[in-house]
């Protein structure tokens, strides 16, 4: 027979695990020792059923605690170091195989409103080449729904203002696409390269986005500047997508894959096509 906690003490203590490993896995591993030594329950006998009625108990209402119920994404991850111990201590073939975890929700990610958005770029103006980058970088990521690696990641080539398009050569992946420069982007940008990136510039370097030293940008910047800049990706999404653009083009723009990851938006397409047919359709 397996000694549970001995087990429990070796798998902590693999060196196949990181430190970083090791410290996510002691506290939820431990808990599940706990849970096995209260109802009399020895490692060997950890089957399909034990595991599905400790994944039940983790689902279940905490009465007087905080968090009354545990998200989905915190009980999947300590159902993950349970299949890692259990792995370890009993072999593969004894991990259970039963899909417990509960389906995460899908929401649509908080989304800066336009009006909003306006204040915030407002609020970057001042004086000198500074002030002005930032401006440049921040209306940017939003006209073009640009990662923060992306933008930062960006060449004076990349922007083409005769065609008015934005090349991100270096997408997540490795995937290049072209996504159209909006006019008031064009307008700061253009503004920043004639007015402000010369007085940043020292030497060669053909990045867009130049730090006060004269370096590429990094993406910590653009976090100081909008502390959620992924949330300006999502209102270039949803703001394209209630101005009646179809998941598609959106698709395309954002460089996703697969619909399936922009389909995150699907609800917002649906209140838009509510409101086209109650506007529209006789017996709406």
């Amino acid at each position: 027979m397996v000694e549970l906690h001995a087990a429990a003490a070796r798998f902590l203590d693999s060196p196949a695990l990181s430190e970083r490993t090791r410290r996510a896995y002691r506290v939820d591993v431990r808990e599940f020792c706990d849970w096995l030594d209260a109802r009399g329950t020895a490692l060997d006998d950890v089957d399909v059923r034990v595991f599905v009625e400790y994944a039940s108990q983790l689902g279940a209402a905490r009465p007087g605690r905080k968090p009354g119920k545990l998200a989905p994404a915190t009980i999947a991850r300590k159902l993950s170091a349970v299949r890692a111990f259990l792995r370890h201590s009993l072999g593969a073939a004894r991990v259970p195989d039963a899909r417990v975890t509960p389906r995460r929700g899908r929401r649509l990610p908080e989304t800066t409103r336009a009006a909003d958005l306006d204040k915030e770029l407002l609020a970057l103006e001042g004086e000198g080449p500074i002030p002005l980058r930032n401006r440049a970088l921040v209306e940017l990521v939003y006209s073009a729904g640009l990662r923060s690696s992306e933008a930062v990641g960006l060449d004076l080539g990349d922007v083409d203002f005769e065609q008015e398009l934005v090349h991100v050569r270096n997408g997540k992946g490795g995937k290049e696409r072209i996504i159209p420069l909006g006019e008031e982007a064009s307008h700061w940008v253009s503004r920043y390269i004639h007015e402000a990136r010369s007085e940043l510039a020292s030497g060669a370097n053909d990045a867009l986005f130049l730090s006060t030293r004269g370096r590429r940008l990094d993406t910590s910047t653009l976090r100081r500047l909008a502390p959620h800049p992924h949330r300006l990706r999502h209102a270039f999404a949803t703001h394209l997508l209630e101005g009646g653009a179809d998941l598609r083009t959106i698709q395309e723009l954002l460089g996703h894959s697969s619909l399936s990851t922009t389909q995150v938006y699907s609800h917002v397409d649906a209140k838009h096509l509510r409101r086209i047919y109650d506007s529209s359709h006789p017996r709406s």
